[in-house]
């Protein structure tokens, strides 16, 4: 091969060489399937968004809404009371030395106190507090942490199983809080941040979108006579276990949800999480806050959504695809003295269109008995309204009030009386709950907080407990005694313990 062979063939391959690589970038910044993405592509595009070339679009500022709202997400931890192995400690066994079944100093391994942990919302800048009701369901005792790692005991003002909110106090003045903003103003695809603990990580923020509205999940069931409401905010900001009872906010830092739940296989994020509305979540804590109880106003109607399905079951036309399809009407209720009649179908409440279950049900809960809702409706395709007044699950329109259970203090014992829901259910004429103990030598004997005390032994005899009050009055007369101490937990597992 001659020289000048040579070089024309390195020129050649060259620029083939040339054309292949301006091929290759060619290919590389074309839009890819997502499907063709490996592991390493992925990271490679996540490290470009995050160079300086990147920046969020006008108008959005994450950092803003953040600083406004993180101070104002508190850390809840919930201790549950649970009831020793041992159902009672046995005379015999003691009496011939075997080992006490409730461990080294009568402590017992049932004695431990499980923690629940989740996240709260300040709404308020005397204390209240709004959080998820499983957050803090069967808890004997309530500690809130802040995020500037201020420490506070919390007392419940009253729950709603079947929106799972609860509101509750702490003993401060002069909080950081979050301003209720209007979920029906939110629209599908505007930014909103998630605030919460998960993971006992506090202080964590995520964001994402909101995805849909009025979700039902199916995750309130059977509960309070099937009157649970889900009519979830969908977003795909990162909720995780702890989150629970966190704020979801707008970016003008106000609060349209209640972060509640994730669906998921694993237990952890998985692209899904919902979150209860501020409308409903707003009305459900002043109830809470004013009358110790929700109120709810029941239009007293048995409905499904329309669908192809229903109409294929009935064998039968429905003049339009979404709306809520009345089965049955209760006798006695709002919807029969409104003239509501099995058939119809419900697109309207209050001039707000309805498409479906969760979103009547979340209209409709919004309100209390007494309270009047313009009802449009279908019926042999004829669109017409009507007004219906309200009732309660009784059938009439008056309040229900809750009064919050006094407490009393003895030596770092807290005592209030048994409620009338647990002494139903337990058969008990009476007793005093210890609602909280820091007392050691109470601790050590093995007393626990949520255990129902019914009567004492001392050295004047047997002494039945009616209430807290009967119970402190013992207490102050009997100082410096050795004390039996009977009840049973809320299970109802019998348990005695000797303190002096």
């Amino acid at each position: 091969m001659s020289k000048k062979q040579f070089f024309l063939g390195m020129l050649l391959a060259a620029l083939i060489g040339g054309v292949v690589a301006l091929a290759g970038v060619s290919f590389l910044i074309q839009p890819q399937n997502a499907g063709t993405f490996d592991e390493k592509q992925q990271a490679s595009f996540v490290n470009l968004l995050s160079g300086e070339e990147f920046t969020i679009p006008d108008g959005i500022n994450f950092v803003a809404s953040a600083q406004i709202v993180t101070p104002a997400v508190v850390h809840v931890n919930s201790q549950v009371a649970i009831a020793p192995r041992v159902q009672q400690r046995d005379p015999i066994q003691e009496f011939f030395g075997f080992p006490d079944p409730r461990g080294e100093g009568g402590q017992g391994r049932g004695g431990q106190m499980p923690v629940s942990s989740g996240s709260g919302v300040i709404i308020s800048p005397d204390g209240y507090i709004v959080t998820n009701n499983h957050v803090v369901e069967g808890a004997t005792k309530i500690d809130i942490s802040l995020e500037n790692n201020k420490r506070y005991v919390a007392t419940v003002i009253g729950t709603d199983p079947t929106t799972d909110l609860a509101l509750l106090k702490i003993d401060a003045t002069n909080l950081p809080f979050v301003r209720f903003g209007d979920s029906d103003d939110t629209k599908i695809g505007e930014w909103v941040l998630a605030v919460g603990n998960p993971f006992n990580l506090n202080s964590t923020v995520t964001a994402g979108i909101i995805s849909a509205k009025a979700r039902n999940i199916g995750i309130l069931k059977n509960v309070e006579n099937n009157l649970q409401i889900e009519s979830f905010l969908q977003t795909d900001a990162v909720v995780n276990p702890g989150n629970s009872g966190g704020a979801l906010v707008n970016l003008a830092g106000e609060l349209i949800g209640i972060n509640t739940a994730i669906a998921s296989n694993t237990g952890t994020f998985a692209g899904y999480s919902f979150a209860i509305p501020s409308t409903l979540v707003k009305k459900v804590m002043d109830d809470l806050m004013k009358h110790g109880a929700v109120q709810r106003g029941l239009l007293g109607v048995n409905i499904q959504n329309v669908s192809p399905e229903l109409s294929e079951y009935l064998n039968k036309t429905f003049p339009v695809e979404q709306g809520v399809y009345v089965g049955g009407v209760n006798d006695n209720s709002a919807g029969k003295e409104a003239g509501l009649k099995e058939g119809d179908i419900i697109i309207g409440i209050d001039g707000r269109k309805v498409n479906n279950v969760s979103n009547l049900q979340e209209l409709v809960a919004r309100k209390r008995p007494g309270d009047k809702v313009d009802v449009e409706y279908i019926r042999d395709g004829k669109t017409s309204n009507t007004k219906a007044t309200l009732k309660n699950f009784s059938g009439d329109t008056n309040i229900v009030k809750r009064e919050i259970p006094k407490t009393f203090t003895f030596e770092g014992l807290q005592f209030e009386d048994v409620k009338e829901d647990m002494k139903k259910k337990l058969d008990l004429s009476g007793g005093a709950v210890i609602k909280m103990n820091s007392n050691e030598a109470w601790k050590k004997a093995g007393a626990r907080n949520g255990f129902i005390i019914t009567s004492v032994i001392s050295d004047s005899g047997r002494t039945r407990i009616a209430n807290a009050q009967a119970m402190i009055d013992f207490l102050e007369s009997s100082q410096g005694e050795e004390i039996v101490v009977l009840g049973m937990f809320p299970d109802g597992t019998e348990y005695y313990f000797e303190v002096k």
